[in-house]
């Protein structure tokens, strides 16, 4: 007897072209990253395991570098990882760095004073369905 139920762990078949795929991608970063709450932080590699791409960190910078505006992502909470427990503000630009920190800090995140994010403070950690 089949089962009607579907397997949650399967992934969909891939889209018959490149820009459909990179939509189905970016948008599996994009539902990720708007569930990150306001005062918290989650690292690149972090948003690649949760949208089921292990490994992916460097495609979610590109999907966040892509992000349209009227998207109203919470972009500034997506950081680099700089150590164990520590993330940081990845941007190279120094204004756009000096934006997302000044986000961060209105949404009471705190910096050390190596300009790190303590993740045991700010981490987000996800709640199991």
């Amino acid at each position: 007897m089949a089962s009607t139920r579907k397997n949650k762990n399967r992934r969909p078949a891939r889209p018959t072209s490149e820009a459909a795929y990179i939509r189905e991608l970016y948008g599996d970063i994009y539902r990720v990253v708007r569930k990150i709450p306001r005062g918290k932080v989650a690292t690149y590699g972090q948003i690649a395991e949760l949208a089921g791409r292990p490994g992916a960190a460097r495609v979610v910078g590109a999907a966040m570098r892509a992000c349209p505006t009227y998207l109203g992502l919470p972009w500034q909470r997506v950081v680099g990882k700089r150590g164990p427990n520590t993330a940081k503000v990845s941007i190279h630009d120094p204004v756009g760095a000096a934006v997302q920190r000044s986000i961060l800090e209105s949404e009471g995140v705190r910096f050390t004073a190596s300009d790190g994010i303590p993740l045991s403070n700010y981490g987000w950690l996800p709640s199991r369905p």
